[in-house]
């Protein structure tokens, strides 16, 4: 697992939790020379970015240090952002949300992307594939039919009725993708934005009869997890050590930067790429000139667009960077996103109906 250096958790606020996320600092390291200090409210995926050590000197050596904090991207608006000079949810829509709430100019610098995944064992992502409800045309990972999951999910179809299950002893109870919470994390609202615009007949659900017909489907999609964790980090995390569900939605970031640092030996893990998902476009959301400023640098400077891949992060405009990174994990990671179609993903104000009535 990435190493986060000094994770403090500092205050636990209505809707997320925020942890500040303080790099250490050495004796002659190069973040002496800084000369700017920000502070920032980040999504928890990008914690191991900005506390990595290189990523902190890269900064420093143009004249930035940078103290963040996490926070579930949705819960970013309930939060006091005054003197925050940047907010850095995971994904549009929230940053969309935020700019509009605090009166901030576009266009939104975009850093980096990441789509999300889901992470299996071995085990469930062949059962998945017996049962029409996947395909493995990668030796480690696939594609998640997203039509063919949400039919077994409406009928709520359990391990134990899938043929060859029984020989997997883990696999009992109903099939089901966990995710975060919908209302507070982005990973689980971009969930319900996929599933959604599957279950609308390929169409990005806009209107109250919209959502009044995808409610159900997405209140059982949800319901079923019980409690859901409040970032995607924790949700990785319990996977990776072997306490999580069989099927988690993760961003694909979090799978190439274990790859990068673990090699091929991780275990049995098998990365489905759902055949329609939303992409996660990290934005910043200035709140200062400053903040402007720094989220145009993590943009362009070739150096911080380097350390956002050995992170698992996609830059924008450019996929060769990416491409180089994980030449070494084809069998795990769609580099070219073959057979991946993106979906729109509703409006906010959408986007939190669904997910209010999701979670019931």
């Amino acid at each position: 697992m990435r190493r986060i250096v000094g994770i403090v958790l500092a205050v636990l606020l209505i809707g997320g939790v925020v942890a500040a996320v303080v790099a250490g600092r050495e004796p002659g390291d190069a973040e002496g020379t800084a000369t700017k200090t920000v502070r920032a409210v980040i999504g928890s995926e990008k914690a191991a970015f900005f506390a990595d050590p290189d990523v902190v000197k890269a900064l420093a050596a143009k004249g930035w240090t940078v103290r963040a904090e996490t926070s579930g991207s949705w819960a970013m608006e309930q939060l006091d952002l005054k003197g925050y000079d940047l907010a850095f949810p995971s994904s549009q829509a929230p940053a969309d949300e935020l700019a509009e709430k605090h009166g901030v100019r576009k266009p939104l610098p975009r850093p980096f992307y990441s789509p999300l995944v889901v992470v299996a064992h071995r085990g469930a992502a062949q059962v998945l594939a017996a049962n029409g409800l996947a395909t493995l045309d990668r030796s480690r990972g696939g594609t998640l039919k997203m039509r063919a999951y949400l039919d077994a999910a409406r009928a709520d179809r359990t391990w134990q009725q899938l043929k060859g299950a029984g020989k997997h002893g883990e696999l009992t109870g109903t099939v089901y993708v966990a995710t975060t919470d919908p209302e507070t994390s982005n990973s689980g609202a971009l969930y319900l934005a996929a599933a959604s615009y599957v279950a609308n007949g390929h169409r990005v659900v806009a209107s109250e009869a919209d959502v009044d017909r995808t409610a159900p489907l997405l209140r059982g999609l949800v319901q079923v997890q019980g409690a859901q964790k409040s970032s995607s980090d924790q949700a990785f995390r319990d996977f990776t050590s072997g306490v999580g569900d069989p099927l988690v939605l993760v961003y694909e970031s979090q799978v190439a930067a274990l790859l990068r640092e673990g090699g091929d030996t991780v275990g049995d893990l098998t990365v489905l790429y759902p055949d329609t998902t939303a992409t996660s476009d990290h934005t910043v959301v200035p709140l200062t000139e400053e903040g402007r400023a720094l989220g145009e640098l993590l943009a362009a400077d070739p150096r911080l667009r380097d350390l956002a891949v050995r992170h698992g992060f996609r830059p924008q405009g450019a996929g060769a960077e990416f491409t180089r990174a994980t030449e070494a994990h084809t069998a795990f990671i769609n580099q070219q996103l073959t057979g991946v179609r993106q979906a729109p993903v509703p409006t906010s104000e959408v986007l939190h109906e669904m997910a209010r009535r999701a979670r019931g």
